[in-house]
């Protein structure tokens, strides 16, 4: 078994984080989604909301994070052991990209706060 350094594991969390993140939630890879999922209308407290539902055993592996999440590291753990040269460069990108959305993320939400904050202070003045 190859050993794997733990740059390269590191890497491979990002990777997989990443993949995950673009078959569950992206809105490029929807067309992937679309035939295995059907809208419904639920009725919450807030009012009636549109939901994406499964309609197959595919569709919840394609909408569910942790089961996704799974077979992404599945697929970049597995590729990489058996080619390694060649699944590097596609899990150099994914991690860059994996943790570039974690650090955007972190921003994002701090922002939001900040503004958030801000907008309650003026309407205390």
């Amino acid at each position: 078994m190859n050993e794997i350094s733990w740059m390269t594991y590191l890497m491979l969390i990002l990777a997989s984080y990443r993949l995950t993140h673009l078959i569950v939630f992206d809105k490029i890879t929807e067309f992937i989604r679309k035939p295995f999922v059907k809208k419904i209308k639920v009725e919450t407290d807030a009012g009636v909301e549109t939901k994406e539902v499964p309609t197959s055993m595919f569709g919840y592996l394609l909408k569910c994070y942790w089961c996704a999440g799974v077979w992404s590291a599945i697929l970049l753990g597995g590729t990489y052991l058996l080619f390694p040269r060649i699944t590097f460069v596609v899990i150099l990108i994914l991690s860059i990209a994996g943790g570039q959305s974690i650090i955007e993320t972190f921003v994002g939400v701090n922002i939001k706060k900040v503004d958030y904050y801000a907008s309650l202070k003026k309407k205390d003045n």
